[in-house]
């Protein structure tokens, strides 16, 4: 466990810096929301997760997020990121359990990742599972039967992270499917509900040691993000939900990311 928020912090950017190299290399992948749960993700990996515990990206089209904390948690090589969306490459656009180190359960489809964690979460009380979902991902029904069936089996080794940046890849999310007040939403479902900054690591390290607190209710944190988080050009814009930098975007992306090593 890091307590350090300059370490996570370092860390982080480095999670951002390796996803950007992996969707720029490949030409393909979603670097937007990618950046947007570096925080968060790395929060989970180096401050929540205990060694037994599981981690499900319901999300799953932010794998360049998972794979640049695995590397940075040295679970994967490093050098095997710039493998990414390659034929060959185990490191696919969607995370795949049988082929990756470190990942619990193969994700894309969204609305599925929570209910495999739901699973996870009643066949071993004993173990911890965080998951990470989207605001858009909230238009699926899926995710409400999954949170009646956690509210109903009183999943408390349950942690969902809500991936709230208001933007979905046709636009606002509040245009497209207006999901409303989520908290509000979860704890109709008798949630345990923490709202947050998903960039503020002492918001986010704060809010995992109170889910660990809570005895008998699954725990929902709805973090409040930036979709391109760190670089200029592409924050809250979602034209960057699953678009490629040329080399002039990369390397001007690359140069923020840089400067906050600094």
């Amino acid at each position: 466990m890091i307590n350090d928020v300059k370490k996570l912090q370092e860390i982080a950017n480095n999670v951002r810096i390796n996803s950007l190299k992996m969707v720029y290399a490949a030409s393909s992948g979603h670097i937007g929301g990618s950046l947007g749960i570096a925080d968060v993700i790395t929060a989970i990996y180096f401050y929540a997760m205990d060694e037994n515990d599981k981690f499900v990206l319901s999300k799953g089209h932010c794998s360049p997020a998972l794979y640049g904390v695995l590397a940075e948690k040295g679970i994967i090589p490093k050098e095997d990121l710039a493998s990414f969306r390659q034929a060959s490459s185990y490191l696919q656009g969607h995370p795949s359990a049988k082929d990756v180190p470190g990942v619990d359960a193969s994700t894309g489809s969204l609305g599925q990742g929570i209910s495999v964690a739901c699973g996870m979460a009643l066949g071993c009380r004993s173990t911890d599972v965080f998951c990470i979902m989207g605001d858009g991902e909230q238009q699926e029904g899926q995710v409400w039967e999954a949170a009646t069936f956690a509210a109903h089996y009183g999943l408390d080794n349950l942690c969902a992270v809500v991936d709230l940046n208001g933007l979905q890849i046709d636009g606002n999310v509040s245009d497209v499917m207006d999901v409303r007040d989520l908290a509000e939403k979860y704890r109709a479902f008798e949630w345990n509900v923490i709202e947050i900054n998903g960039h503020d690591f002492g918001e986010i390290m704060s809010a995992f040691d109170k889910v660990r607190e809570c005895k008998g209710t699954p725990t929902a944190i709805i973090a409040r993000t930036i979709k391109g988080k760190g670089v200029s050009f592409m924050e809250n814009n979602y034209a960057w939900h699953g678009t490629a930098p040329n080399q002039e975007q990369f390397e001007k992306a690359l140069a923020e990311l840089l400067e906050h090593r600094l």
